[in-house]
């Protein structure tokens, strides 16, 4: 089997950026919109699926119609959602991007929460060409589970917004992927 791409791409740009926003739902700009238009523009896919916050969900709908699934969102930050990394405690924090399974934001998400939810929602996919919009960790986690790479090692991953992720993906028991391109 030749497999399927997975297209993911982040949200455009939002209103509050610069914030930790996991269940935050902050509108994307229309300038954000429209850089995510640009990035997807004669992109083949034959299913359309879309976090459930604002910014994704506002962005899918200039793309077309799509399927909307909350397993897609981002992290969530807790009692840091929707402040700046800078008005958090820097041993906090520090520890967090270190580590955010052992030291989740408090009343927040695990990072291992996060994989598990993004696993289903991959697993619920059609093997068919597909693209996602939805949030930076959510994009981590997902090469996280398909090409195996250890969650220190994501934060190499430049994912500014509008950025689009295409993964080859082999289904089975245990899908596996191949980056096709990052932009």
């Amino acid at each position: 089997m030749s497999g399927y791409l997975l297209h993911l791409l982040r949200h455009g740009a939002p209103e509050r950026p610069g914030l930790l926003l996991g269940r935050t739902d902050s509108a994307a700009t229309a300038q954000g919109i429209a850089d995510c238009l640009a990035q997807v523009e004669g992109l083949h896919f034959e299913r359309l699926v879309t976090s459930d916050l604002a910014r994704c969900r506002d962005t899918a709908a200039a793309i077309g119609a799509a399927r909307i699934d909350p397993r897609w969102r981002e992290l969530d930050f807790g009692a840091w959602d929707g402040r700046a990394a800078a008005e958090i405690d820097p041993a906090a924090i520090g520890a967090f991007w270190d580590d955010p399974d052992a030291n989740p934001p408090p009343d927040g998400e695990r990072w291992s929460a996060l994989v598990a939810r993004i696993d289903a929602a991959i697993g619920a996919l059609d093997p068919v060409d597909t693209l996602v919009v939805t949030h930076g960790g959510a994009i981590r986690a997902a090469l996280a589970l398909l090409c195996g790479f250890r969650q220190r090692d994501l934060w190499a991953f430049d994912l500014p917004y509008a950025a689009l992720l295409t993964l080859r993906i082999w289904p089975g028991d245990r899908p596996s992927a191949q980056i096709i391109g990052l932009c």
